[in-house]
Order: C-alpha cells, then structure tokens, then sequence
C-alpha cells in the first residue's frame, strides 16, 4: 500500500523529482528521463527505463559493429605497413600509416554487465507425476480460521504464483507444504522423490556467520557450478573483496542475497520462494527471473513484485477464506481480472474472515432491509449501473492503450539507433502513450473505488 501511496503522490508533485528504485515498474510509471552512472561513463536518455535499456542493447550492437569493422581496417593496414616497411621506395609510406593507426581513435564497446551471466539452475532431478494433492484442507490457530475447503493438485514442473488478501493466509499454505505447520482437518501429501528448496524472509538465520561470502557457496557447490561461482555472486552484488567477507560482518541485505544465492545451487526438483526479489537490483532480479523461467523443476512463488512474476507462471492461485481459486495465465491476467493495477492494490482490499462471517446470522430480508426508501435504492442502482460502465469502458481503453505501447516499443526496435533525433522523438511519443494510459489507468481505479462503494453500501 505504501508503494501504491507514493506513487500517487509522486505523479501530482508539481517540482523535478530525482528517483533511484530497483521497481522496474515504478520507475517506467513515474519517469520520463533515465541516466546510468557505469564505470567510466555516464549514459543519459530522454524515455523511461525500459525504453532506455531497449536503446542501450541497439547501441552496444551498433558499437560492436563499428569495432568489428574498424578492427578488420587495422589488421588490413598493418599488413601493408609489413609489407612496405623494408622497401626504400615505400618506407615513407608505411611511417605515413604507422602514424595514422596512433592517432586513429578506437572505438570502445560499451561493456554490458550482465553481459556474461547465463545462470541456469542445475538439471531438476526427476520426481513423481503429482507435486502435492490437499483435499479439504482446514488451518485453525485457536479460535480463529484461516481457511476451510482447501483442495490443490500440482503436476511436476508446473509454475504457479500464490496471491492472497493480507492475513489470508499465504505463509500458512506454504509452512504447510513444507510440512511446518499441519493442517486441522484434511488431507496434503507430498508426491513421490519431491526435494524442496525454500526461501523464506528470514532464510539469512541459517548462514555461518564465520565463513566467508565465497566459501558459503563453495561450501555446498557441486559440479560445473562451482567454475561460476564468483559470476553469479557478482549478479547479487558482490563483486572484487566482497567476496572474501565474512558473513557476520555483512548487512540485513546482504545476508539475504546470499542466501538466495546459495538456495540456487542444490539441485532441487521444486522451489518455493516467499518474496526473494526484497533486497535485489534490476539486474539481480533479471539474472534470477531467467533462472527461475529456465528452471526444469516446479515452481511456488510468492511475491509483489509485478514485473518480476509476469511472463513467469502458468497458473495463478488464489489463498481465501474458502480455499484455493485458480487462475489460468500469469499475473497480468489474473491483475486484470482483480481490476487491480497491482499486487499490493489487489491486497488492499479487505478479506472478511470466516469467523466474523460465521458469527453473522442470516437475516429475513424486510421490506427495507438496507434502510433507503424506494426512490432512494432506484438511484443507487442507477448510479451502481453507471460506475460499472465506466470500470468497463476504462478497461477498455487501457487496453487499447496497452497495445499502442507494444507497437510503439516494436517501432523503435526497428530504428536505426544511431539516428538520434527520430530515437528521441520516438522516445517522446512513447512517453506520451504511457502517460495517457497512467492517465487512463487512475480513471479506471476511482470507477472501481466507486463502484466498490456503491456495492458496498447497498
């Protein structure tokens, strides 16, 4: 909630705003100028970040073109000045070309630094058919419920999100699945040569506080793996003398990565990950988003972060006081369905628990039951008629508005990067796209907030 409130606050501030965030979708709502600080440079682009990193990859294609090209002329070259340098007649010649090759400036390619880093997980080792099987699953902590009713399959490699209301109960599941918590009634079987690996907020308990960095992960390492180690600790940020750190002198967010860095070693069959994107950078969350979408194994995550879960799992599924509801597709799809722009809206909005629906009494609907007169329930309803148009019709545009952004992101994959006055103009007509559809977006939310009041007080 707090992020949504920013935001909001963010979009209507009338001065600059500087902004670092690891939110890939934060930043693209909210910017319109991005600038990179690397190593020795400093990369300044009129566009949001995803924009920005579209034009970056074309750039350092057009570089390393030029740089093949330039050193194809400097190989030609220095085989004239070979051939020419102990003639008499042609050795001013090649002095000539000897000193054109020292002034000619090379042309450097921008490094990526992510350039090299391919993580995948090792091969999943095979397990049975079914991953879990809950049937009629009920979780009590004293008086109150949790949840009731709970039935869940998953199938070997399946990749699903796990999304829920807060307090509906996610962590709960989760502890069951890994046979932390057990159930008050029911059934839930783990399947056949099932080997778990779990991420959970406080996994950094675990570490040995008196090895270091590298030696926690070459401690549990096996196989080729263990020739990419120092690659994969610098993709979460430990990069040089880092590495020879101790753990107990590092930081809440340092212990974290590393320990998701080490969850990512052992060859498990199935990961169930509770919010692993915390203390990660855009960088970090894309090596491990490519790891997760490659991995073989099956998949249980939980998270708020959009960006990092859409495009990842096939199924969604939805922890509420009745049991699980499944949604077919990833997040977005599921989002849209929610009318919520985000996971963190979506939760916003309250569960009743079952205790407190329980302890209401079903009531004989009076003449009056909801207190307005006749006239007043025929213009709630007519207003309730009207909110629900607009929801519809707001959805609508943004989604029109959502498919002019892909076309104008699949135009400027076909510019030529090194024209820099159609890039920026393309750059600003794809700014005033998602600011129109941000535009779009807020209208939509105040005809859900409407109509969800209306309802509400019906």
């Amino acid at each position: 909630e707090s992020i949504e409130w920013l935001e909001a606050v963010l979009m209507h501030h009338p001065g600059a705003i500087l902004l670092i965030s690891h939110d890939r979708v934060f930043l693209d709502t909210l910017t319109k100028r991005t600038v990179e600080i690397g190593g020795v440079k400093v990369y300044d682009y009129k566009g949001p970040y995803s924009a920005y990193q579209l034009w970056r990859e074309e750039e350092r294609e057009r570089q390393s073109q030029a740089a093949k090209n330039q050193q194809k002329y400097i190989q030609d070259t220095e085989q004239l000045i070979n051939k020419f340098r102990a003639k008499k007649n042609k050795a001013a010649f090649a002095q000539s070309l000897i000193k054109k090759l020292d002034k000619l400036e090379r042309v450097e390619v921008d490094a990526a630094e992510n350039a090299q880093i391919r993580f995948r997980f090792p091969p999943a080792p095979r397990s049975g058919k079914v991953i879990f099987e809950a049937q009629g699953v009920k979780k009590c902590f004293d008086e109150l419920t949790v949840f009731e009713g709970l039935d869940f399959i998953m199938a070997r490699q399946e990749k699903v999100a796990l999304v829920g209301k807060n307090g509906a109960g996610k962590t709960t599941f989760t502890r069951m699945l890994l046979n932390l918590e057990a159930a008050t009634q029911g059934s839930l079987e783990t399947g056949h040569n099932v080997d778990i690996g779990y991420y959970a907020q406080n996994q950094t308990d675990e570490l040995n506080g008196d090895l270091t960095v590298l030696g926690t992960l070459e401690e549990v390492a096996v196989g080729d793996i263990r020739k990419q180690l120092r690659g994969l600790l610098g993709s979460f940020l430990f990069s040089g003398e880092d590495v020879d750190k101790k753990v107990k002198v590092l930081s809440g967010g340092e212990k974290a990565r590393l320990a998701l860095c080490k969850l990512l070693l052992h060859p498990y069959n199935v990961l169930i990950l509770d919010e692993p994107t915390n203390h990660l950078d855009l960088k970090s969350k894309s090596v491990l988003k490519e790891a997760l979408r490659s991995f073989d194994g099956s998949l249980i995550v939980v998270s708020h972060d959009r960006d990092f879960l859409s495009d990842m799992t096939q199924l969604v599924y939805e922890v509420t006081p009745h049991g699980l509801k499944q949604y077919i597709g990833d997040i977005k799809q599921f989002l849209h369905e929610k009318h919520a722009t985000s996971i963190t809206a979506y939760e916003a909005k309250k569960n009743t628990p079952i205790a407190e629906q329980k302890s209401k009494a079903p009531k004989t609907p009076s003449k009056d039951s909801s207190g307005l007169s006749h006239a007043e329930r025929k213009e709630r309803d007519k207003a309730i008629r009207k909110a629900k148009k607009d929801v519809n019709r707001w959805e609508s545009k943004v989604t029109q508005l959502e498919q002019k952004l892909s076309e104008h992101n699949d135009a400027m994959a076909e510019v030529d990067p090194s024209d820099r006055a159609k890039m920026t103009d393309m750059a600003y007509a794809y700014d005033a796209v998602q600011q129109e559809m941000q535009d779009a977006i807020n209208q939509w939310e105040l005809a859900v907030e409407t109509l969800d009041r209306l309802e509400s007080n019906g």
